[in-house]
């Protein structure tokens, strides 16, 4: 039987504003939609916590044992900057600035990002669409729209008439905004604009002679609106409705707002019955932005080679510390964070270590079962892996004492202790069993044996100062000597 059956997930719907228990629309199947990364410049660390939330959260339904078909886009024909009427595409921008073709900008930043989210251990989604490769699909989305009634063409582009729209439907409901609220803080049109209000958004952009994307439609030559490409590849690869659309705070307004309007004004029907959204990440307590440079890519934290902080960082520590503040949370990204984050997955690993090699006693002095219960329940409310680290934690501690001979556990037990534990590590988590990135690992290791057969050879010839002298000095470099009727092992912080 899948383990979901015994499970009961809870999740924030943005949409309710509350905590509801999580039923698929179709038994045992989940369908999950999350907007990607508009591929014009390397990937974003906040978008990178972005999808490594939405990454943990299709490895627990994975886990669970919902067949979970995860749709992530690629937003690859440029669209204008805050979906304005007039200006330069990001892609085409960047093009024109490097001199090269836009679909070279496309596949240079594609490959960055594939390559980012491989370091970082991400299991790929199941379907990854362009929005290029779907243009039939959001001509013939608008056509719809129009014959619906809800959009209008002036001069080659057409526009979603969202005036229209509320009229029969409620434009907003995600974001918590009126239509009025937005008429009254949107300045009058210059003129310049074609649109018939302010608030209508771009279903199609007919091409200015220079704007080198451009496909063929009944309208013009031209591209498509920002908005447009998610509903139509969302209801193409997943239905008319599905369970789960998720992607950062930033997209809620309005891209998010438009999906839902686009969607029931094509289909009658509100796409998505749980609507997800990641916090922001900041950077020491700062929005993270490029133009007062106060920024840092993922590479770039990899390396070390930023001017925010100490050292460079393995990237399940940079994972690691991410899971420990829930999804909904803004994150602050800071290096005493990041060195905290560190020592504790050094922690957790050694844990993992030490239980390869503990041997089962006749009894347990902790119930196993009733701790993994708790690892579930963590990740049942709201997937809340901050939670879900602690009880790991508590388990690193039990494992702790049974190494020192202050607990015990039973063959069953403690088959189920590394069963749980490396599930929710690994499977759920992401995180990879790494040891610490100093190229000198392995020769540190090798030096700190030699003093611990030194110290056990002056403790065997009863020469307790030395003994003592090897393990002071070296608590005083950050290596900790641990005596255990198994021996003596060290850990480093």
């Amino acid at each position: 039987m899948p383990i979901y059956k015994d499970q009961q997930i809870r999740l924030f719907n943005s949409l309710t504003g509350k905590k509801e228990t999580f039923q698929p629309i179709e038994d045992g199947y989940v369908g999950m939609y999350v907007c990607g990364p508009t591929v014009y410049s390397n990937v974003h660390l906040g978008n990178v916590r972005t999808f490594m939330s939405f990454d943990m959260i299709f490895r627990y339904l994975r886990h669970l044992g919902y067949k979970v078909r995860y749709v992530r886009n690629i937003t690859d024909a440029g669209h204008l900057e805050n979906d304005a009427d007039v200006g330069e595409d990001k892609i085409t921008k960047k093009a024109r600035l490097e001199q090269i073709e836009p679909m070279e900008v496309v596949q240079r930043y594609t490959v960055d990002f594939h390559n980012i989210l491989n370091i970082f251990n991400f299991l790929p989604p199941s379907i990854e669409p362009t929005a290029t490769g779907h243009i039939i699909e959001q001509i013939e989305l608008i056509s719809t729209i129009i014959e619906n009634g809800f959009a209008y063409e002036i001069n080659g582009s057409v526009y979603f008439d969202v005036h229209k729209f509320d009229e029969t439907n409620e434009y907003g409901k995600l974001s918590k905004r009126k239509l009025d609220d937005l008429i009254h803080n949107t300045r009058e049109l210059d003129g310049q604009s074609d649109k018939k209000n302010p608030q209508d958004f771009a279903l199609w952009k007919k091409a200015e002679p220079e704007h080198i994307m451009r496909w063929p439609s009944p309208w013009s030559d031209g591209f498509p609106g920002w908005h447009l490409e998610c509903t139509a590849m969302s209801t193409k690869y997943l239905g008319e409705q599905f369970d789960i659309h998720g992607g950062g705070m930033d997209l809620k307004f309005p891209h998010h707002e438009c999906e839902i309007a686009q969607n029931e004004a094509a289909k009658g029907k509100s796409p998505v019955n749980y609507w997800m959204h990641a916090n922001m990440l900041e950077l020491n307590g700062q929005r993270m932005s490029k133009s007062t440079g106060n920024t840092v890519n993922p590479d770039e934290l990899l390396s070390g080679n930023n001017k925010f902080f100490s050292k460079a960082y393995a990237p399940s520590v940079i994972r690691f510390f991410i899971a420990q503040s829930s999804y909904r949370s803004v994150l602050d990204l800071t290096d005493d964070g990041l060195l905290a984050s560190e020592k504790g997955f050094y922690r957790l690993m050694e844990g993992l270590n030490i239980l390869d090699n503990i041997k089962a006693s006749e009894k347990s002095t902790l119930d196993i079962n009733a701790w993994k219960q708790k690892c579930y329940d963590a990740m049942n409310d709201d997937f809340n892996s901050p939670i879900l680290i602690a009880h790991l934690f508590e388990a690193v501690k039990y494992i702790n004492q049974i190494k020192e001979g202050l607990a015990s556990v039973n063959e069953e037990d403690l088959l189920t202790l590394k069963q749980t534990i490396h599930i929710f590590i690994f499977d759920v988590l992401g995180l990879e069993n790494t040891t610490k990135t100093e190229s000198g690992t392995d020769k540190l290791t090798g030096a700190v044996d030699i003093l611990i057969k030194l110290r056990q050879d002056a403790r065997a010839n009863k020469d307790f100062a030395l003994s003592d002298k090897i393990r002071d000095e070296l608590a005083d470099v950050g290596i900790q000597l641990k005596d255990g009727k198994d021996g003596t092992t060290f850990s480093s912080s």
